[in-house]
């Protein structure tokens, strides 16, 4: 993501055990000999502790959805294929705002309670731990975006001719239900039916397209490697697409509004070679598919790195900025944090493959990158491991900080060794989810010395140093 602060909300706890147990007393399907305990609801975050929900593991998230431009109207069947983690009496979902027709496990209709943003099922027999199963959910209305502390808005917004839906870091509950937390990862099939005359793009590989008897066309999107929710995307709209090959046989998929298109298709089409240039620095590009779309101005103010199609404001559709999002492939997608917490391993990673890229192709060099951020007041507001809030989530620390440390690492163990750890941690943790004491303990096993001094002062210190 591009640079800005950002938050979110959660429900009231008190509201959400209060639903519970309502539930609870109602609800009689269930079998006897109860053995099953209800999921937590909410995973503890530090920054939203009611983000996701404990029980059970997503595998797989198939969302069929129609949208009417006109109306704003959005009509949704979410199946949900998941693993109990526990013996489950009942369980939540993250939802914002729609209202339910009607649930079920295994194919069998399930009781299910609102309480703010947590929707919980209670199916009609526990569901054992270890067992796969499967939860279905209709819902349907206009959903309504986040609007986070600066004003700037998350979720699905409305476009002039469509929409177009983007989620971190809570927003993405607000077109699907799911366990929308990071660590949990999911592959992702969507299907989309809009007017006609209307492009209806997501993430991963078109597999299908059709016309319906009304008129309306329906197009599926295959994503078949993990991906956090936040990183899901729907872009409906009047869009003009291009097409291209990087790295030998991904598919590149680009798409504008009519109004950039044009401006827009040079930089566009450099998508291959700068992929090109971020695998032989960063190891195997991780995903299938690849591509970008670029908006008009006025619908969104930030560029956020959703996978395998980046989605971009035309005003930030720089090649810097497109660098930084592609390179989010890598490090964000591909591991993904373990909590808010790590932000920095996204955005700090993001930010130094800028200054790598400057350096290498605009001579500019890393270390004129990282004195530049030194002097500026701003990046020493908090260490990049430890933002105060989740308002400061998106904060300069965490990203121009965040590369500070990624250059001193780099200065205290020598070019090749860094190499080695940014294309080594690239594969350790590929398609998972990972912690900033999962990197420093990955630097230090490849550097073979103790870093200790260097987190100290860079990752975790309070203040800026005397020297650069």
């Amino acid at each position: 993501m591009t640079q800005r602060s950002r938050t979110g909300a959660a429900a009231p706890l008190a509201a959400v055990l209060t639903a519970l147990a309502l539930l609870a007393a109602a609800c009689t399907g269930a079998t006897g000999g109860v053995r099953g305990t209800p999921g937590a609801a909410g995973l503890r975050d530090r920054y939203f502790p009611k983000q996701g929900n404990g029980g059970y593991d997503v595998r797989h998230y198939a969302l069929t959805l129609a949208y009417d431009p006109g109306t704003g109207r959005l009509d949704g069947t979410a199946v949900l294929t998941a693993v109990a983690t526990q013996d489950l009496s009942a369980f939540n979902l993250d939802l914002s705002g729609l209202v339910v027709g009607g649930a079920s496990v295994d194919g069998t209709p399930a009781a299910y309670h609102r309480a703010g943003n947590e929707l919980t099922l209670r199916p009609r027999e526990e569901v054992r731990k270890g067992t796969e199963f499967r939860a279905t959910v209709t819902y349907g209305g206009v959903p309504e975006p986040v609007t986070d502390a600066d004003g700037s808005r998350e979720g699905w917004l409305r476009t002039g001719d469509g929409a177009i839906a983007v989620g971190e870091p809570t927003g993405s509950m607000t077109w699907f239900p799911g366990n929308h937390h990071p660590s949990d990862k999911a592959a992702y099939d969507i299907a989309l039916t809009v007017p006609a005359g209307v492009e209806a793009l997501s993430n991963g590989v078109r597999t299908a397209r059709r016309t319906e008897a009304d008129g309306r066309v329906t197009t599926t999107w295959h994503a078949p490697e993990p991906m956090a929710s936040y990183l899901a995307t729907v872009a409906i709209g009047r869009y003009e697409t291009g097409t291209a090959t990087a790295l030998g046989s991904v598919p590149v998929l680009t798409a504008a509004a009519p109004a950039v298109a044009v401006d827009s298709a040079a930089l566009r089409a450099e998508i291959p070679a700068i992929l090109d240039r971020q695998a032989r620095r960063f190891g195997p590009y991780p995903f299938s598919a690849a591509g970008a779309v670029v908006l008009g101005n006025g619908t969104l103010g930030y560029a956020l790195e959703t996978q395998t199609r980046p989605v971009f404001p035309v005003a930030s559709f720089g090649r810097t900025t497109l660098v930084h999002e592609l390179a989010h492939q890598w490090f964000g997608n591909s591991v993904t944090p373990a909590g808010w917490r790590d932000l920095w391993l996204n955005e700090g990673f993001a930010t130094y493959a800028e200054w790598l890229y400057e350096e290498e192709y605009e001579k500019v060099p890393a270390r004129a990158s990282f004195e530049r951020a030194f002097a500026e007041r701003d990046n020493w507001a908090f260490p990049p491991a430890a933002p105060p809030t989740a308002e400061n989530l998106f904060d300069p620390p965490v990203y121009q900080r965040g590369a500070m440390v990624l250059h001193k690492l780099r200065v205290t163990v020598g070019d090749g060794t860094f190499d080695r750890i940014l294309r080594g941690w690239a594969e350790e943790h590929r398609y998972a989810n990972a912690s900033t004491a999962d990197f420093t303990a990955y630097a230090e096993k490849t550097a073979g010395r103790d870093l200790g001094a260097l987190w100290e002062v860079w990752l975790y210190g309070d203040g800026r140093p005397e020297r650069p």
